[in-house]
């Protein structure tokens, strides 16, 4: 077999295969056509809505003495949210946020479970105790930021902190 003969069969193969692909292409593009010739027209309301949206302008013009009326402000009422109960307890909050300071004593602040650190601070009342825990206190000892720097943490949370290292530490 000639070299010309080698080229001419290959030749006509790849014509071939790539008459088959477009004829194939045609085909299904002929199908996919009639399918969705219907869904989106230049007759259907849809059409004519999106083309009249599409070119009105934007603003509009007034020459002088001309007023615009304005639109009258829409009042939406927000309802308030439901008040959620405490989400972690006691000793849950004192684990994830108290026990960093009030684990090793860091910062001046008195460790749970020493009853000598505590009993000056439990001398002053649960109040004063829970309201320098969520507002912070700076004393002589050291500084309690307010709600241990966990500012997600509710009050009832940060409360019930206050309590379980209370009676953890008396």
């Amino acid at each position: 077999m000639s070299r010309d003969q080698k080229f001419f069969d290959m030749y006509s193969l790849v014509i071939g295969v790539l008459a088959v692909a477009a004829i194939a292409i045609y085909v299904i593009a002929a199908k996919m056509s009639d399918a969705t010739q219907g869904v989106y027209t230049r007759d259907t309301a849809e059409y004519q809505a999106a083309i009249v949206e599409s070119i009105a302008p934007v603003g509009k013009v007034y020459l002088p003495g001309e007023e615009q009326e304005a639109a009258r402000p829409v009042v939406e009422a927000v309802a308030e949210p439901e008040p959620v109960a405490a989400a972690m307890t006691g000793p849950q909050v004192y684990n994830s946020a108290c026990n960093a300071c009030h684990g090793l004593g860091i910062a001046g602040a008195p460790k749970v479970g020493d009853a000598a650190q505590w009993t000056e601070r439990i001398a002053q009342g649960m109040d004063v105790l829970t309201r320098h825990a969520i507002e912070g206190f700076q004393g002589a000892a050291g500084f309690m930021p307010a709600k241990g720097a966990r500012l997600d943490l509710s009050d009832e949370e940060v409360a019930d902190a206050v309590q379980y290292m209370v009676d953890e530490s008396s």
